[in-house]
């Protein structure tokens, strides 16, 4: 797949003919993959590259609306999600105030026209512009004969609409198996394992202590049951999201310690990708060291016993 950085003004260049789908895209999950296929289909059809139009960072992030500052799928596990469905070229275009300020007709003759979209794909709730102006049919009507526009319908599952608002519900709400569901897939957080203050591996199960790459969203605080990839080996386990006190900045947070089963080894500085795979407890304090460890062998025997149902 080809990755192409674009910015507002967008500079000359060779594009070659396509069909575009076009959002945030953060997740990859059901509904964006509908969309992403249909490009790819119709890319196909037309015998035309397939690309994908994202953006970055997130515009809330750069226009201060609600926070948006942890990720279901960073930048690069984006892309990487994209590469996997079958996407010739992903063109990243940077969101920054400029950008934001453009008009949707703007949009389409500084950008979609120049980058030869002859189809365009977009969900049902796609906006777009100047304060999200344009919408999904704002473009049909401003084709002008110039390019195809396909809107896909939402998906629902489990009573709600397929988004990326609710898996971030779900989440923070430690129902990662709903989560799963929306996403197709399995939850995933990707880190470097760093050294801890050892106390996992004096007391029987020892620990890979997370240092996330990008900034993941991580999910509420208690114990998971997971699956660790480690050089393309997997390891299923237990993975504690817990809070730690930074005080050299003042603020708290979350801790992701992951105890891998049947692994014998040294994790230090390695990247692992952590897959959840359900939720087992909430996070608690314990009277002492012995309680502790029996709750961790309880915990181990349920993620055991739940993985044989999954």
């Amino acid at each position: 797949m080809i990755i192409e950085h674009l910015q507002y003004p967008l500079k000359e260049g060779q594009f070659e003919p396509n069909v575009m789908a076009i959002g945030y895209f953060d997740g990859v999950h059901q509904g964006h993959r509908r969309v992403i296929q249909m490009a790819i289909d119709k890319a196909k059809q037309k015998e035309v590259m397939s690309a994908v139009m994202t953006f970055h960072p997130h515009p809330r992030e750069i226009l201060g609306q609600s926070g948006y500052t942890r990720y279901l799928t960073p930048l690069e596990a984006k892309l990487a999600l994209f590469k996997q469905l079958g996407v010739q070229r992903a063109y990243v275009v940077h969101f920054d105030i400029p950008f934001s300020s453009i008009y949707p007709e703007e949009f389409v003759n500084e950008f979609l026209i120049p980058l030869q979209a002859r189809q365009l794909v977009v969900g049902f709730d796609y906006t777009f512009g100047y304060k999200g102006k344009g919408t999904a049919y704002t473009l049909k009507e401003l084709s002008e004969g110039r390019y195809e526009v396909d809107v896909i319908s939402p998906i629902a599952l489990l009573g709600e609409k397929v988004s990326s608002t609710m898996i971030r519900e779900y989440l923070y709400g430690g129902r990662v198996e709903e989560a799963n569901d929306f996403l197709g897939r399995p939850y995933r957080v990707q880190g470097r394992v760093i050294h801890g203050e050892k106390r996992g591996r004096q007391i029987g199960f020892p620990t890979a202590n997370l240092q996330l790459d990008d900034p993941y969203l991580i999910p509420k605080t208690g114990v998971y049951g997971v699956n660790v990839s480690v050089d393309d080996q997997n390891y299923f386990g237990v993975m504690n999201i817990g809070i730690k006190p930074t005080f050299e900045h003042e603020k708290i947070e979350k801790s992701l310690e992951a105890h891998l089963f049947d692994f014998n080894g040294d994790l230090y500085e390695r990247e692992i990708k952590v897959d959840f795979l359900f939720f087992i407890r909430e996070e608690q304090k314990f009277a002492g060291v012995d309680q502790l460890v029996a709750q961790i062998q309880l915990d181990v025997a349920y993620a055991k016993q739940k993985r044989t149902e999954c």
